[in-house]
């Protein structure tokens, strides 16, 4: 619900009883999407990534390998460079540059961060900022339970 109305939704409720254990709470249907690249975010990497889900970084933020960097649309995680900077030439193109209509980022702040992790993902709190990783020690353990079967 705070992602669809971008947090411009009021709602109010009252408790009528407890209830028997109903299973298990789904946390989230969406994936994520991760950095594969290290370095400084582009504008011109965010207009494609920007259409695979909402991005968490701005162009100039410095993003490493396995950082997540938005919320990807659909189930599963996806891997993006966005570090991917324009392919300069010495021909001019017949028409101009559009000029990049980028969305706002979404600013996660540290109770964000914590309620949107997974069971593979890590919150990394510094001075400067919060930010989500995937566990590289889940990575290691799924590539080993791999290569045995």
């Amino acid at each position: 619900l705070l992602t669809a109305t971008r947090g411009l939704a009021v709602m109010n409720s009252t408790f009528l009883e407890f209830g028997p254990l109903a299973g298990d709470i789904n946390m989230r249907d969406n994936g994520s999407l991760i950095a594969f690249e290290t370095g400084q975010v582009t504008a011109y990497a965010l207009e494609t990534a920007q259409q695979r889900g909402v991005m968490f970084t701005r162009p100039g933020d410095q993003v490493y390998e396995g950082q997540v960097v938005g919320m990807h649309s659909k189930a599963g995680d996806l891997k993006l460079n966005v570090c991917k900077t324009k392919a300069l030439t010495n021909m001019r193109a017949a028409g101009k540059d559009k000029t990049s209509g980028l969305d706002e980022p979404r600013i996660m702040s540290l109770d964000d961060c914590l309620e949107y992790i997974a069971d593979d993902e890590l919150v990394e709190v510094t001075p400067e900022s919060v930010r989500i990783r995937k566990d590289p020690m889940a990575s290691a353990k799924g590539k080993k339970g791999g290569k045995g079967k």
